[in-house]
């Protein structure tokens, strides 16, 4: 029978660099055409009626791009459309999200510390405010408040903290961060299946029709993937805060997380200014630093909190009461915990590894698929074997949680 823990760790695995493949193809994309977009020459009269034009040269050849305001006088033959990036990217986002959070909810996703609720609540929470976030965002950018984009991006930026706290109150640091991310996620992705793509869809079809295509769409069009690129990196950075217990495990992690955003805007500004030939804002990567020092500073007063007994939580008994746990605890502690502890042991190591703490029997229970993978099935832990663990103690660890899962 093939071990079911190592084909699921294989499985997200997979699932995960799928998603990191199609988001660099995204992000690449995205990023490309609006420096583009503002580094047009719109100067220049031009026979063919374009708008705008660029010469570029890349991997040896020159390339010509012109831009057209609305759209060319005839449809042409062939047309490249930018869009199952943003798709593939979101769909592998989700079920990265269920892979992890949702099957994983005991160990990710509730933390009874933090909001005593159960695991169908929280998963139902995790929808809901997905769809709250795409919802909320359209109808604001459709009303007349949404006129204004100085205006409307001020606006999504309130939103945006509103959420972070609501997210840290509801979730484990790790996980509110990630549906920060997840949130801001799928108003970009919706900002291309439901905005983007059915507006050039309506513009293409007004020519094939031998129509003027109205000029609104295209300037719908362009305010939602403006706001796409101020949105990536803060996103990249929520997705991979996962990594970092200094983010996600802070009692200000919701401050950290709002001043996540504006780090997001200063970089993206200064890029934005020198495509478009604005000048050159250094004082952009200063704000940016100073932004990062206080995050830095906001996050030495880390999250960890008080071990809970072990009867306090259901899905850790049963790896608790298996045959072979105190000889397990014994292992753990003695060649784990001096790094996984409030306070390690290990000269050099000020927080335990990715915010994980094994001195405790409810700590060690919780976190027994952990130790099985990383320790017990691999060599993955510790790393380069500086606790000289033992292949026999690793065997140990095996039968320990095959005993638990009846595996």
């Amino acid at each position: 029978m093939y071990d079911l823990a190592a084909m699921s760790s294989w499985i997200e695995f997979a699932v995960r660099w799928t998603h990191v493949i199609v988001a660099i193809a995204w992000i690449g994309s995205s990023f490309y055409f609006i420096a583009l977009d503002l580094g047009l020459h719109r100067d220049r009269n031009l026979a063919s009626g374009a708008d705008g034009e660029e010469w570029q040269v890349h991997g040896g050849g020159f390339y010509h791009i012109q831009k057209y305001l609305i759209a060319p006088d005839n449809m042409p033959d062939h047309l490249v459309w930018f869009k199952w990036e943003s798709y593939a990217t979101w769909l592998s986002g989700f079920a990265l999200l269920i892979l992890v959070y949702y099957f994983g909810a005991t160990f990710y996703l509730v933390d009874p510390a933090i909001a005593d609720i159960g695991i169908p609540t929280a998963i139902f929470i995790s929808l809901a405010s997905l769809a709250f976030g795409w919802v909320a965002y359209d109808q604001i950018c459709k009303s007349r408040f949404g006129d204004d984009n100085t205006r409307l991006m001020v606006l999504l930026y309130l939103i945006l903290v509103g959420m972070a706290y609501f997210y840290t109150s509801v979730f484990s640091g790790r996980a509110a961060l990630l549906h920060l991310g997840a949130f801001t996620a799928t108003i970009m992705s919706g900002n291309v299946f439901f905005t983007i793509m059915p507006n050039q869809r309506i513009v293409v079809a007004d020519l094939q029709a031998g129509r003027t295509p109205d000029a609104k769409y295209g300037k719908i069009a362009k305010q939602r993937s403006t706001h796409n690129n101020y949105l990536t990196l803060p996103v990249i950075f929520l997705m991979l805060s996962n990594h970092y217990p200094l983010a996600f495990a802070s009692e200000a992690n919701w401050i950290i997380a709002s001043l996540v955003f504006l780090m997001g805007v200063t970089i993206r500004h200064y890029f934005n200014s020198v495509h478009a030939r604005k000048g050159d804002p250094i004082w952009t990567w200063l704000v940016t630093a100073l932004i990062f020092i206080v995050i830095m500073w906001l996050s030495t007063a880390p999250m960890f909190r008080a071990a809970e007994p072990v009867e306090a939580q259901g899905g850790a008994v049963r790896f608790a009461q298996a045959e072979g746990f105190d000889t397990v605890k014994d292992i753990v502690t003695g060649r784990c915990s001096m790094c996984h502890a409030a306070e390690p042991a290990w000269e050099g190591m000020h927080w335990p590894p990715k915010g994980v703490r094994l001195e405790t029997e409810y700590q060690i229970a919780m976190a027994a698929k952990q130790i099985y993978l990383q320790s017990g099935l691999t060599h993955a832990m510790p790393p380069a074997n500086l606790s000289y663990m033992q292949e026999a103690e690793r065997a140990q660890i095996v039968a320990w949680y095959r005993a638990a899962t009846g595996g």
